[in-house]
């Protein structure tokens, strides 16, 4: 499979990792947006949030719990951050593997 995320989370393209487990894996984004933006993509390959399946309802929700986490052990919980789920291309998704940015650290005034 020729999918960048699955690369990474398959450890064939080095990344710096925050989190991981069996169903999703969450690192730094290598263009960061804001002082804190970490990608968390499911393990299963989903090309887009449009993608998933009723069965897939736990990982989704996984994701959201991960992000979670993440916010709080990075200290943004208390001032605030942003999820963003692109969908397609004219949602500025890039990669066709479905995936959450979490960003914060600093006022997030734009939507981008």
């Amino acid at each position: 499979m020729e999918c960048i995320f699955c690369k990474i989370v398959n450890e064939e393209i080095p990344s710096k990792a925050v989190y991981k487990d069996d169903f999703v894996y969450a690192f730094y984004d290598i263009a960061p947006k804001a002082p804190v933006h970490i990608l968390i993509v499911p393990k299963k390959h989903i090309v887009s949030i449009d993608e998933f399946k009723e069965e897939d309802n736990a990982l989704l929700l996984r994701m959201f719990d991960v992000a979670r986490q993440i916010a709080k052990r990075k200290g943004i919980n208390e001032t605030g951050y942003r999820l963003v789920l692109n969908t397609g291309k004219d949602a500025g998704q890039t990669v066709f593997h479905a995936h959450m940015h979490i960003l914060g650290g600093d006022t997030l005034t734009d939507l981008g």
